[in-house]
């Protein structure tokens, strides 16, 4: 009986098994289906890998490699430039295709079109499919055929878009129905794995042999990869794997003990506005970084808002539960406006959207600069933020705002400074929703608001009012009253050593809108 053909699926930002698009691809044309993880130098020795995105790939890789045997297969972890690495891995098990999901990233674009050339040049098949998005990023135009340039109207359409997909769902075109894990893969015989350069995530640092059902001499992933220097691992949110992220999805969807364990209140989804915007509260998610890693789907994520809306429904469709529902699948969308909005416009990862924003004078005061990403700016709220992201490799959504806007407008220093400082140190940066929201912040991106200014006093009253957050983050200011913390007016006596604000919002505002006036119209 002749062997089924042997073909690869290469992960890249879909660390899971279930509800793989690509994988779900592969598996259906045949058994013998091996999984491949390249660790790209390019991303892995860039200045701006933060310790806490390199912590959750490991682990999310650790975990990985173990699904992969319990599918009965393997996952395969290599090191070097793709475009060299996987073609000669092709040309080694002679293997007939492989398989990836689409990136939207200008580099990851441009190396997917360098290992296609490769591996096609090698006689390989190559198949993509889109994963990592509800809607695919050409799907949706403007009335004029353009790609959407404000959210609003992106939002309503990607909305009737999601509408039409559950309509049209089939065995053969399953929409948004998130897809079981494939099982029973067939493994290749021991020699063929011999003498490949393999990592492996249960190998000791030591380079003991590799632990498991892996016959393979294996080196240790820590020989490959930059030192782990994350200690914020106990106090970030967000969990790395596929189950982490399973687990953390049901518990916010569907509640910790059971599906109705005192109706839709119990349910954190159900209190998602407005608790979203309070950082004292857990009233988020946690799953940025499974859903910018892929541990989790887009699909997964949306299918448990649309049983904790049926949910509500059953229960009497409380209006409160049902907005907060909607806001988080508006935020779904946020997410997916900006991934479409750096595939039609890669240049966004380079400036500013609007051409007038290269001309600003940013004054870029180094000894600002260091006291906003020191923590010791003076205004209690924003020290707090930058506090949390220090120490957890995570920040509040509606802190990394606040914070935003404080750099640019208050300190006025350029944001892409700031786009690479949250780059360098969030567990979840994401190219697309990083830079969509240091523009959304800085004015220079896609909202058509012109000029947003956020006062941190006001939105401390608003969002910590009795500085619980101030105080978690900022435990030395603990003695200090909640209403001096918000007003950033804390006497010299009661400072301690924490530093007096070192500039005037006043006259700081006064000031960029000065400097803004300048700017060529457009």
């Amino acid at each position: 009986m002749t062997p089924p053909p042997r073909w690869l699926f290469w992960h890249r930002r879909d660390l899971r098994l279930a509800d793989n698009r690509g994988l779900a691809l592969a598996a259906a044309a045949t058994p013998a289906l091996t999984g491949v993880f390249v660790l790209d130098p390019v991303l892995l020795e860039a200045p701006d890998l933060a310790p806490a995105r390199l912590w959750f790939l490991v682990e999310s890789l650790r975990e990985l490699q173990q699904s992969w045997r319990h599918s009965g297969s393997r996952l395969l972890i290599l090191r070097g430039d793709p475009a060299v690495v996987l073609p000669d891995l092709v040309t080694r098990l002679q293997a007939e295709a492989v398989v990836w999901n689409r990136d939207v990233e200008p580099y990851g674009r441009d190396r997917d079109r360098r290992v296609q050339a490769a591996l096609q040049a090698r006689g390989c098949r190559v198949e993509t499919v889109w994963d990592q998005l509800l809607v695919e990023p050409q799907a949706l135009r403007t009335g004029a055929g353009e790609p959407y340039r404000v959210y609003g109207p992106y939002w309503r359409s990607w909305r009737r878009r999601l509408e039409q997909q559950s309509q049209l769902e089939s065995a053969a075109h399953p929409g948004l129905e998130p897809l079981p894990p494939p099982t029973r893969l067939l493994d290749g015989a021991a020699e063929l794995w011999q003498g490949l350069a393999l990592l492996d995530l249960q190998a000791s640092p030591k380079g003991a042999a590799a632990a498991g059902p892996d016959p393979a001499a294996a080196a240790p992933l820590a020989t490959a990869l930059p030192p782990l220097r994350f200690a914020g691992i106990d106090l970030c949110p967000c969990r790395p794997g596929e189950r982490a992220a399973q687990s953390q999805l049901q518990a916010f969807c569907e509640g910790l003990a059971s599906r109705r364990p005192a109706g839709a209140a119990a349910i954190p989804l159900c209190r998602y506005e407005p608790d979203r915007n309070l950082p004292a509260a857990a009233g988020t998610s946690g799953l940025s970084a499974a859903l910018k890693f892929g541990t989790l789907s887009p699909r997964q994520a949306w299918a448990a808002a649309q049983r904790a809306r049926e949910l509500v429904l059953d229960l009497g469709g409380a209006e409160e539960a049902l907005v907060s529902i909607g806001v988080w699948e508006q935020e779904l969308a946020w997410r997916e406006f900006y991934q479409q909005a750096l595939f039609h416009f890669p240049e966004l990862a380079d400036g500013p959207y609007r051409p007038q924003w290269r001309h600003f004078p940013w004054e870029n005061a180094p000894e600002r600069l260091q006291a906003w990403q020191e923590a010791r700016t003076g205004v209690p709220i924003i020290d707090a933020a930058m506090r949390q992201l220090q120490e957890s490799g995570w920040m509040h959504n509606r802190c990394r705002m606040i914070v935003a806007s404080y750099l640019v407008k208050d300190l006025i220093c350029d944001w892409r400074l700031g786009e690479t400082t949250f780059l360098m140190r969030l567990v979840d940066a994401d190219l697309a929703a990083n830079n969509g929201g240091w523009q959304w912040s800085a004015s220079s991106g896609m909202d058509p608001k012109p000029l947003r200014i956020f006062n941190p006093t006001t939105q401390a009253r608003k969002f910590d009012p009795e500085a619980e957050y101030i105080r978690t983050w900022l435990p030395e200011l603990r003695h200090v009253n909640s209403v001096d913390l918000i007003n950033a007016e804390i006497s010299p006596i009661e400072r301690r050593g924490y530093p007096a604000p070192i500039v005037d919002h006043r006259q700081q505002q006064a000031r960029f809108k000065a400097l803004h006036a300048t700017l060529p119209r457009p």
